[in-house]
């Protein structure tokens, strides 16, 4: 089900914050942009209490960053002024708490495309180190004249190498660039379509859109006009979002308070006119506000999900799955069915072993490899050859917001893939340091442990990127090329574990004999080996809490333990961070080098 909020941009008066947000909340609007558009008004504190009071009230805040914070300016001073002011209005977000700030690309100053694109990039990866670990995005606006640079197709581009850029959709600026093109939902639903197929789920759900009604020309914008005396209009866009389930925080940019209500007024009645009627009741059944909530239909002892590309039959929605924190089988269902964007591609192409609890956490469990016959017809399978078995057996693929429904359905409350994808099967794409605390061990241990690998990575020419286990430890993986057998990641695991152990023998340990690991962390490099599974980046795993197995920064390793980001709180770390592990899934790197330095060779026989 799509989502919805409606804001306006504006500062508020000086006096007293809280009864400001009160009026707006009374007003029904639960966004709220701070145009800091000639500079920084605000210090921290006051940054920090306003984003307490808007939280409390559930406004959610962003920041648009001066105007003179661009990123095509010309002159390298001007550009590292201008990038000190976007990671500054990144830091005021943080302290808010405000998923997004927004910022204009820049002027094209009558420059090539493929100038300034090349400029934009050079800017951008310079400022990356510093921002990524801040946990606000930066949303990119659309250019509204010829003389702007920023086409919806240029963001992408950037959005596609950086993962802290986000889009931000000014329709005005789309109506005039288009010469008004943008009158029926059509128009609208084109535009919706480019963004699906150019960006990750995770990161336009919700869009974040400014609105306002506006004067072009031949060369685009020349200003905003009072709503209802232009062309653009809130009903298709509103109908177009409805249509092609995109969810939306839309900033009216009116210059009138009248403007900002007609707007609201309008997509009010928009909303209540197309709000599903007879649609049946969510799957959920906690209060977590899921992104994309599902209704279902109880037909007979089933309910079946509405509005879905293929069939899914659930069963014993409400049964209880985390008894200790009212989460049910529906829960855990939704969850999958909300975290798919950006859990898909991590389990793209890859096998998956079932780890199934039917009963929910505090039940019996148990795994299972083979494709059990009763899945629905629409699910792929892929032959995988079994030494326990004997053969060849048929494992199922994760390659759809339905399938992740279907296997939480079976009581999958975590999620398990091969290494390796189905067309490269005895190559695995990335090797997975497992940091497992033993009997006797603590958090400290863990952190030191994974610190340490990071520093030895980097000796060695390589990038690894950290997440929670959702358990007890922590798991480092490396991405790689898939041109590396089993034996030769294992081997390599094996290898810097030893040297770890080495360099810390008091935390870190590689004895497989379980006694002897008591009071040390444990690297498990056989988690490498063909067959292994690891609970999946973004997996529930099936403890107190329904926590989650979720990407860190290298900053936060030490600072953010397992348990505290759960089913109900990585929402609003998705829209500040995105998908921290989206580099995992683009690999380029290979061992050869890592391999010379460790005087291990590169041969597969090892």
């Amino acid at each position: 089900m799509t989502q919805f909020r409606f804001g306006i941009s504006t500062l508020p008066p000086d006096g007293d914050d809280a009864v400001f947000l009160d009026e707006i909340a009374a007003k029904g609007h639960r966004a709220l942009e701070l145009p800091f558009v000639t500079g920084f008004p605000w210090k921290e504190k006051r940054c920090r209490t306003f984003g307490e009071l808007a939280a409390a009230r559930d406004v959610r805040l962003s920041i648009h960053a001066p105007y003179f914070a661009v990123l095509t300016v010309q002159e390298d001073d001007k550009g590292a002024q201008c990038l000190a002011a976007l990671e500054h209005t990144m830091k005021l977000g943080r302290w808010m708490s405000a998923p997004t700030i927004v910022a204009h690309l820049g002027n094209t100053h009558g420059e090539e495309p493929a100038t300034l694109m090349d400029r934009v990039r050079e800017r951008l990866a310079t400022v990356e180190p510093k921002v990524t670990a801040i946990g606000v995005g930066l949303g990119l606006e659309t250019a509204g004249s010829e003389r702007s640079f920023g086409s919806l197709g240029d963001i992408a581009q950037l959005a596609e190498e950086f993962n802290f850029v986000r889009p931000v959709i000014d329709w005005a600026h789309v109506h005039a660039i288009t010469g008004g093109g943008l009158v029926s939902k059509d128009a609208f639903l084109s535009v919706f379509g480019f963004l699906k197929e150019s960006f990750p789920g995770w990161m336009i759900q919700p869009l974040h859109a400014q609105f306002t009604d506006n004067e072009f020309g031949k060369a685009g914008e020349i200003r905003h006009i009072p709503y209802g005396t232009g062309s653009l209009r809130v009903t298709p866009l509103l109908e177009a979002a409805i249509e092609a389930g995109v969810s939306m925080n839309l900033i009216s940019e009116a210059r009138e308070d009248e403007s900002h209500e007609a707007i609201w007024v309008e997509a009010k009645a928009v909303l209540e006119r197309t709000a599903p009627t007879g649609a049946g009741r969510p799957i959920s059944s906690s209060a977590i506000s899921f992104p994309g909530s599902i209704p279902v239909r109880l037909e007979g002892q089933h309910f079946h999900p509405v509005g879905l590309d293929r069939p899914v039959r659930l069963s014993n929605i409400d049964k209880p799955f985390f008894p200790a924190d009212g989460y049910t089988k529906g829960d855990l269902i939704q969850y999958y069915a909300s975290v798919a964007p950006v859990l898909l591609p991590h389990l793209a192409g890859r096998p998956i072993s079932m780890s199934r609890y039917p009963d929910g956490i505090d039940g019996p469990s148990f795994y299972e490899k083979r494709a059990p016959g009763h899945q629905p017809e629409w699910m792929r399978m892929v032959p995988v050859p079994s030494d326990s078995q004997g053969g060849i057996i048929e494992f199922l693929l994760a390659d759809s917001r339905e399938a992740l429904m279907w296997f939480a359905n079976m009581g999958c409350v975590e999620v398990h893939p091969f290494h390796s994808r189905f067309d490269r099967l005895d190559m695995p794409d990335y090797a997975i340091f497992d940091f497992d605390p033993s009997e006797g061990s603590d958090w400290d241990q863990v952190v030191a442990a994974a610190r340490l690998l990071g520093v030895a990575l980097g000796q060695l020419g390589l990038v690894g990127y950290p997440k929670l286990s959702g358990s007890r430890g922590l798991h480092v993986y490396v991405p790689l090329e898939p041109n590396h057998s089993y034996t030769r990641v294992r081997r390599f695991v094996g290898e810097v574990g030893a040297y770890l152990a080495a360099a810390n023998p008091d935390d870190v340990t590689m004895e497989w004999d379980k006694p002897k690991r008591k009071g040390k962390v444990f690297v498990d490099h056989n988690r490498n080996a063909f067959g292994q599974t690891v609970a999946a980046a973004y997996s529930v795993r099936p403890r107190p809490g329904a926590p989650v197995s979720a990407p860190l920064t290298w900053d936060e390793v030490g600072t953010v333990r397992n348990g505290g980001i759960n089913i109900a709180n990585l929402w609003d770390r998705l829209q500040r961070f995105g998908d921290l592990f989206a580099p995992v899934v683009a690999g380029g790197q290979t061992l050869n080098e890592a391999e010379t330095a460790l005087g291990i060779g590169s041969t597969e026989d090892g």
